[in-house]
């Protein structure tokens, strides 16, 4: 068994053994896993995408080689709580959101240990759970990094859209494996961008947020912060990075534009 396929068994097995449900609703299905270049052109470049304050991957390993990625895609039965119009996450949704974030800890953790057994080590950035509030955008942005792996092509929904759809989240893991990296997926999966033919998430955005032509990052945190002083009882979504202490109401969710759209789910 290849080092690629031991790492993807190891988070693919954790998933299904540690699985959560809510109201008998399971949380997730299969993971999808890549791996990226540490050192590819599109990830350096992050600090001109994203933020001049985007970490690149020498800041969380020195000498990194490779990111893995992995996409951790909801059930279909959690989507469908949330397919409601209106501005209110479902329940089951909120739930979700923080059990997904405690579960990532779990698997990287698992990782990286199964990197230290191989040889290898690995690293997650503090950032990666963290969120500017001013900014609303994070230091280490888990969608592009999961592109530079593979994973999927971006949407007008600003969500990466994987061949699993792109109702679900992704985490990344900083290592210096010596193996080969996964392409960039030339697909386009979001079928507005690729014909013309969709545009469904646009108009189930709640807030007006989405539009064809862009994202209002304001306008769309509001529905989120709205739903987060709702769902106080599961966590709080994001952190500040220097004491690691809550920087969220609590859930900082919504989700609508991932959900009762036909990119949120291809199989």
């Amino acid at each position: 068994m290849s080092i690629k396929q031991i790492i993807v068994k190891n988070i693919c097995e954790y998933v299904k053994v540690k699985q959560k449900r809510i109201n008998n609703i399971p949380l997730w299905r299969e993971p999808l896993v890549g791996f990226a270049d540490a050192n590819n052109e599109d990830i350096l470049n992050l600090k001109d995408t994203i933020s001049l304050n985007h970490l690149v991957p020498k800041d969380v390993l020195p000498h990194p080689s490779i990111i893995i990625a992995y996409f951790l895609p909801f059930t279909k039965e959690l989507a469908a709580t949330n397919k409601n119009e209106g501005d209110i996450a479902s329940v089951e949704w909120a739930y979700a959101y923080e059990e997904t974030n405690k579960i990532f800890g779990e698997i990287n953790k698992l990782v990286i240990e199964k990197l230290g057994e191989l040889g290898y080590r690995g690293a997650v950035p503090k950032a990666a759970g963290t969120f500017n509030k001013e900014k609303l955008i994070s230091d280490w942005s888990q969608r592009h990094i999961a592109r530079a792996a593979g994973l999927g092509s971006f949407g007008i929904n600003n969500m990466l859209i994987t061949a699993k759809g792109c109702c679900g989240r992704y985490n990344t893991i900083v290592t210096n494996l010596d193996i080969k990296p996964d392409d960039i997926q030339p697909h386009e999966y979001c079928l507005y961008k690729k014909n013309g033919s969709c545009g469904i998430c646009v108009k189930r955005c709640p807030s007006g947020a989405l539009t064809h032509n862009g994202y209002n990052r304001k306008t769309c945190y509001q529905v989120c912060s709205k739903n987060a002083r709702i769902y106080k009882d599961f966590g709080s979504s994001y952190t500040n990075e220097a004491d690691d202490k809550p920087n969220s109401v609590g859930s900082d969710v919504c989700g609508k534009c991932v959900t009762n759209v036909p990119c949120a789910f291809w199989k």
